[in-house]
């Protein structure tokens, strides 16, 4: 579930998923650490609380306000803070974690803010949210190896005719169809035609379905999965291909 509303300037969002096991006040606050040292690829670190780009401090955070069950850190400024004000917390009770920012006003105008800043805090949420809940119990039965690449196979296929029927086969071309293909039917029924033909589509590993932005990654980071021979697209984009 995600909430975005706007207040005099100042926006408030809210993301929660399931999880399985309790989770403390400092074991949110650690994993958030992590997470933005790992979903960032090292380009992002916490240092004294702030993000931090290199040189450069992107958000400016108070001291962690830790107790048993949450964890939350007051806005204090920064490159991409109007000014200072609002807060960001994270609790778990009953079964979900739930992260909300609330009154923070962004340094960018609204529209401009609305199409970068906004998706990549909604995406970093989302996955820093799934990666507490784990893979694990799996949506589902997981596809084999084999049935994914014939799947893959399918959906490369697909997207070379459509290049080739849609003018003058070009990689510009066939890499904007592939793209737009994959991410919207990632983000819709999960499924592409490859995973129509295996009967499996792919998921949030909480069962979910994919948002766009995390469709995106989950495509952008495929060549280095297939480069390295290791599911990493899988593993930061948090899903799972299933059998239907």
């Amino acid at each position: 579930m995600r909430v975005v509303t706007w207040d005099a300037g100042r926006v408030s969002t809210r993301a929660s998923v399931a999880v399985a096991a309790p989770l403390t006040g400092a074991a949110l606050r650690d994993a958030y650490v992590d997470a933005v040292r790992v979903l960032t690829f090292g380009l992002v670190r916490v240092r004294h609380s702030s993000l931090v780009a290199g040189p450069v401090e992107l958000l400016r955070l108070g001291a962690p306000r830790v107790t048993r069950n949450a964890v939350e850190w007051p806005i204090e400024g920064g490159l991409l803070a109007g000014r200072p004000g609002g807060r960001l917390r994270v609790q778990a009770s009953g079964g979900q974690v739930e992260a909300t920012v609330a009154g923070y006003t962004p340094s960018l105008p609204r529209p401009i803010y609305d199409f970068t800043h906004l998706q990549v805090h909604q995406l970093f949420t989302r996955l820093y949210l799934l990666r507490l809940r784990g893979p694990e119990p799996a949506p589902g039965p997981r596809a084999s190896s084999e049935d994914r690449f014939r799947a893959a196979s399918v959906d490369v296929a697909f997207c070379l005719t459509l290049a080739r029927v849609t003018g003058r086969p070009r990689w510009g071309r066939t890499l904007a169809i592939a793209i737009a293909y994959h991410v919207a039917c990632w983000s819709t029924s999960g499924r592409t035609l490859g995973g129509v033909v295996m009967r499996q589509r792919v998921v949030s590993v909480d069962g979910s379905r994919l948002t766009p932005t995390q469709s995106l990654l989950r495509l952008a980071l495929l060549p280095v999965s297939w480069l390295m021979h290791k599911p990493l697209h899988d593993e930061l984009a948090s899903t799972e291909v299933i059998r239907d």
